[in-house]
């Protein structure tokens, strides 16, 4: 925590550009998220599945946490987040009792499954939006939960939907909806945003982003963030780390810029020791 804040005030900057902890608004948005968020928001009118996919470090969790931000400033809007979703079913109901206000009995799972949709019936009567299920690293849930959520959410004879549920997972999300007994939810994704590696225009205008929202657009020189954008394959955690790295060091050297001679120091690879005879 004190280095944290001898960085800050060394610096000038609001806060560290590469934590995860950057408040949602300053968040850089990926070039296709735009268009994702308006889907959901006509999907939010009603309900149904969409999906976010992608390799690990391409910053799904972010789009995930900036959708739920949004979602959560529309008064209308019940938005629940679901927090362990490798749960068990009996634990997954209970999970979804607590966001979404019911008391439900594990022994009565019949019951249970009456009371949530009927909160979310009424709901539904009277703000017009379905509520909003957010479930992140979502290839960890059983088979057998992911289809409790297809029946929990269809009504009418899958005329009507009674949820707006946004799975979000690495890869290995979008290969289990090809399995026989997870076809059917599969076919009702209506939306889906699969995050591919960054290019480096992409990367580039992360970086500016990153830097002129935390107050400090000189930080680091052109040169430099260039290097970085080019050694961190498309990913944006591999990037991010990197810049973390730098800056921490910079702080040691008190550095009042970061260059690429610091990247070079940090990151070129050390000659092998020569074996001794």
């Amino acid at each position: 925590m004190k280095n944290s804040k001898q960085l800050l005030a060394y610096y000038g900057l609001k806060w560290n550009p590469f934590r995860p902890d950057i408040p949602v608004d300053s968040l850089w948005r990926p070039p296709q998220m735009d268009h994702f968020v308006f889907r959901l928001e006509n999907i939010a009118m009603t309900g149904g599945f969409a999906l976010i996919c992608g390799e690990p470090g391409l910053g799904k969790s972010k789009v995930l946490q900036m959708i739920a931000h949004q979602f959560g400033k529309l008064d209308e809007v019940v938005v629940g987040v679901m927090e362990r979703p490798q749960s068990s079913l009996g634990d997954f109901y209970r999970e979804l009792g607590s966001l979404f206000g019911v008391n439900l009995s594990p022994a009565n799972r019949y019951g249970g499954f009456k009371d949530l949709r009927e909160r979310w019936k009424h709901h539904i009567k009277t703000t017009l939006f379905r509520p909003v299920l957010l479930i992140d690293e979502a290839q960890e849930m059983v088979t057998e939960c992911l289809n409790e959520l297809r029946m929990l959410n269809s009504m009418d004879f899958d005329s009507r939907n009674l949820l707006t549920t946004i799975l979000c997972g690495d890869s290995r999300l979008p290969d289990r909806f090809r399995a026989t007994a997870l076809v059917a939810l599969g076919s009702r994704i209506q939306s889906r945003l699969k995050l591919e590696p960054y290019t480096r225009e992409g990367l580039l205008d992360y970086m500016e982003h990153s830097l002129n929202q935390a107050g400090a657009p000189q930080l680091m020189t052109q040169p430099l963030i260039t290097a970085l954008v080019d050694h961190c394959g498309g990913n944006l955690r591999v990037l991010t780390n990197m810049a973390a790295e730098l800056l921490a060091v910079g702080l040691r050297k008190e550095l009042s810029q970061l260059d690429e001679k610091l990247f070079i120091e940090v990151f070129s690879l050390k000659p092998s020791p020569k074996p001794t005879r």
